[in-house]
């Protein structure tokens, strides 16, 4: 199977390649209501999109997606003064932030936690580490299981970013510097050169330095992005990117709980060692993409993608504490991992009168080599220590190696949608996808093997109703499924390969209001069924066997672009309620899911009084929320208010002031289980300049 694999990635990449979120003026054939875009240098493109083709793999306008999609823009990234991924995501309902140990982007979407569910260009970026967003031009999350389009897991949804290239017909140099009143600071520098007619070059950079109220917090981020952009024919466009990110900062796991909620008193008190406590990780990824038309009608595109994942991190933590003394833990792991992924679509516009056929046919095959050890922090004199402002950590050594393991992942798949649309009020999106699931993985230590193979068939359906043109009401099924090896994949347990993978089904309906052009309203209900979860056998034979089951209903709400000529806002609202429904591993049944707040809301606007003046304003709110399964510690709800300035001196120099937490509050967004707890930053402010040339 795995030669099999191997030629389907090089045959993919013979045709050169990577998923990378269509523009309407990336594919053939361009949909009469895909409308072209006009380019004006220096101009704002805003906080809309109209680009759903993430969501299909085809040139569709996004109140054509039965599902529900939340994006980030660009300049909404850049009013928010936003450089990491996980910053930008708190202001997407539907999606909390798992603290990541303090080392990795690490999220809940409608209640499944995930570290794996990202992807650049549409193709999988699922290592664990942080994702800056120096190279970025948007942030998409995707909602819902939907296999079809990402294939395994995304059980709750994805996060797609889609990346900044070269433009043939612009000419320009942006460099942006900022600091805050912690005393980070970041430089950002994105050039656009074409090289005669059919050639262009950019290169997007950064370094920056971390710095926050947390005691011996520190860090630095250093990326480099170039990309080309080559026509290399009237209906043939490559395009190739290469990017370096080298990331070195503290691991902060925050603060233990007492008496149910956050340690109170001890916000900045860093429960870990310096010097010890670090991460450092360097990933180099390479993505090519070729895209042909055949004519108006027919096109193919085909993509490829390497990437190298290197990664340590060391870290002490707190594990609890009676408010005399603390008792810490802690390890230090190594990941490697190599991904190599090689995909190719046709896209196929059919008109028979009263019909119109949109029909994909798509193949993907990929390979994943990864490692992962691990040694544990010994104390010397006991774990535990006087809890104070300064916490003295005990004298520990590093153990030998605990944990050794390596895995190989092969997935071959192959999958068909068909958009069928019936006049100019019915649409309906069908499909199914194939995946052949190959894992090998090795305990190296106890010298145990772990094998299993799963063929799934991932079935999608939508149907759209068009009242206007501007005006979509939905209805939609889609599935998802992951294989019992968690969502890292580095080891598979004898217990875990005799079990089928877990399912997940969503069932959605929703309306999209294009309310005017630039501005669109969204409303869905869902209901997310997760199954096939691990559970103690309830006749008492002490194995583990798949009767878990949990649900998550919820509603959601979005206005987002412009919403008079001088208001852009980007608002939301979503209402999660989940359970286990049917005992687990980890809980049982009619427990509260975790990490799972039952409220949320965030609303950013920008507000432009001049051509010159503008004021951002943010809110956000998230209700309490449990920490783990245990429901036995909570995070308080909370309030938290930003704003910002704009000020444009002249056409090419601007001034920008973000103001995060305007109130001061104390509040906790985030956790790891019941005893790491991430305290929010207190009010502080960022200074920046931005050069346009």
């Amino acid at each position: 199977m795995r030669t099999s694999i191997r030629t389907a990635l090089l045959l993919t990449a013979s045709l050169t390649i990577p998923q990378t979120a269509f523009a309407a003026d990336d594919l053939a054939p361009e949909r009469e209501y895909l409308p072209g875009e006009i380019t004006v240098v220096g101009a704002r493109d805003g906080y809309d999109t109209d680009d759903g083709s993430t969501g299909t793999k085809t040139p569709t306008p996004l109140i054509d997606v039965p599902q529900t999609v939340t994006f980030i823009t660009e300049d909404q990234l850049e009013d928010q003064s936003v450089r990491q991924l996980g910053e930008a995501l708190r202001y997407v309902p539907g999606v909390s932030l798992e603290t990541g140990e303090g080392h990795r982007d690490e999220i809940f979407i409608r209640g499944q936690e995930t570290t794996a569910d990202f992807y650049i260009d549409g193709l999988r970026d699922d290592a664990q580490y942080y994702r800056s967003l120096y190279n970025v031009s948007r942030v998409e999350v995707l909602k819902g299981a939907n296999a079809l389009i990402f294939g395994r897991g995304g059980g709750g949804g994805v996060v797609n970013r889609v990346s900044k290239r070269a433009d043939l017909s612009d000419v320009f140099t942006s460099a942006d510097f900022s600091v805050d009143t912690f005393g980070a600071f970041a430089g950002v520098v994105d050039v656009n050169q074409p090289v005669g007619d059919t050639v262009a070059l950019r290169l997007a950079a950064t370094y920056e330095e971390f710095g926050n109220d947390r005691d011996f917090y520190e860090g630095r981020f250093i990326g480099i992005s170039p990309t080309v952009t080559a026509q290399l024919g009237p209906d043939t466009v490559l395009r190739a990117t290469y990017t370096y990110d080298d990331d070195n900062r503290v691991v902060d796991r925050g603060v233990p709980s007492f008496d149910g909620g956050p340690l109170q008193g001890f916000d900045s008190t860093f429960f870990g060692a310096p010097g010890f406590n670090n991460t450092s990780a360097e990933v180099h990824i390479g993505r090519v993409r070729l895209e042909h038309e055949f004519s108006d009608t027919l096109s193919v595109n085909a993509s490829a993608q390497y990437a190298d994942y290197d990664k340590l991190y060391a870290n002490i933590l707190p594990r609890s504490t009676d408010l005399a003394t603390v008792e810490l833990g802690g390890y230090q792991d190594g990941q490697t991992r190599q991904n190599l992924i090689g995909q190719a679509n046709l896209v196929w516009q059919v008109d028979t009168g009263a019909l119109s056929n949109t029909l994909l046919v798509g193949i993907e095959g990929s390979t994943q080599d990864s490692t992962n050890t691990r040694r544990n922090a010994v104390f010397a004199d006991g774990a535990s220590t006087p809890l104070a402002d300064t916490i003295a950590v005990p004298a520990f050594t590093l153990s030998p190696i605990i944990r050794d393991r390596a895995s190989e992942l092969g997935v071959f798949s192959a999958y068909i949608q068909n958009q069928l649309e019936i006049g100019d009020k019915v649409e309906i999106v069908a499909g199914l996808r194939y995946d052949r699931f190959d894992l090998e993985t090795e305990d190296r230590l106890a010298g145990a093997p772990g094998n299993r193979v799963d063929t799934e068939v991932s079935p999608r359906v939508g149907l759209i109703f068009k009242p206007r043109e501007n005006v979509s009401l939905y209805a939609s099924y889609a599935e998802s499924f992951l294989p019992q090896a968690g969502d890292q994949f580095f080891l598979l347990s004898p217990t875990a390969a005799t079990l089928d993978p877990e399912k997940f089904e969503n069932l959605e309906i929703g309306a999209k209001w294009a309310v005017r052009p630039g501005l669109l309203a969204t409303v869905s209900l869902f209901r997310l069924d997760r199954d096939n979860t691990t559970a103690p056998d309830p006749a008492n034979t002490g194995l583990t066997v798949l009767t878990g089951a949990s649900r998550v209903e919820g509603f959601e709400a979005n206005l987002i672009g412009e919403v008079t000529p001088f208001w852009e806002a980007s608002l939301g609202y979503t209402y999660l309620d989940g359970e286990i429904t049917q005992t687990t591993a980890s809980a049982a049944a009619g427990t509260t899911l975790q990490q799972l707040p039952r409220h949320q809301f965030s609303a950013w606007n920008r507000f432009d009084v001049s051509s010159q003046l503008g004021f951002g304003i943010g809110v956000i709110y998230q209700d309490e929320q449990f920490t783990s399964f245990s429901n036995q510690v909570t995070l308080p709800d909370y309030w938290r208010f930003d704003a910002a300035v704009f000020y444009d001196v002249n056409e090419r120099v601007s001034l920008q002031l973000n103001i995060e937490n305007l109130f001061d509050e104390s509040y906790y967004p985030s956790a790891h289980g019941d005893s790491n707890i991430q305290p929010g930053e207190p009010f502080s402010a960022r200074f920046g300049v931005r050069l346009k040339m």
